[in-house]
């Protein structure tokens, strides 16, 4: 199995990278290897990839996602095996450090993308920056999904904060 892993700075709080991560459907904007993603549960998302020639679908499971912190995944089936982590990690007041960690095994003749040598880290380290030039240039996150899975099951939510009951004033 090939493991690649490639960081990036993004000028935009953990809060927003995070959330906009979550936007799985939205990766076919900045991502060129990315062509669709549907998610099929809030744990199961199904994918068509394509580099060059070579195009094909997959489906993967999340197997452990905590808000603002990361989202670890497996793919499914036995055709096209592989497994990832991002990670997200607050490195001033609206910056972000993004690692991700993408281990694939080669597996029939698509399999031969993985052993040519640093093919996955450039495709990687391209479309970390495609992700970073998206977020950065609209400032804010196009949606979010904020709930827990583990073990490949979802928790709930966060919780929305109590809102006051108290009537506001006019200030001035």
């Amino acid at each position: 199995m090939n493991t690649v892993e490639e960081t990036i700075e993004i000028a935009v709080p953990v809060r927003t990278a995070y959330d906009q991560w979550t936007q799985f459907a939205c990766f076919p904007r900045f991502m060129t290897t990315v062509k669709r993603v549907e998610q099929v549960r809030p744990a199961v998302t199904l994918w068509t990839v394509g580099l060059g020639p070579v195009h094909r679908e997959f489906a993967t499971e999340i197997v452990d996602q905590v808000p603002d912190s990361h989202l670890t995944w497996r793919s499914l089936g036995q055709r096209h095996g592989h497994r990832g982590e991002v990670t997200f990690r607050s490195t001033g007041r609206d910056s972000t450090e993004v690692t991700l960690r993408l281990s694939a095994e080669p597996r029939g003749l698509t399999g031969v993308l993985p052993v040519v040598p640093g093919l996955i880290g450039r495709v990687v380290r391209r479309e970390l920056a495609h992700f970073k030039a998206y977020i950065e240039g609209h400032g804010e996150a196009s949606g979010a999904w904020r709930g827990t899975i583990r073990g490949g099951q979802v928790r709930p939510g966060e919780p929305e904060p109590p809102r006051s009951r108290v009537a506001v004033w006019p200030v001035g």
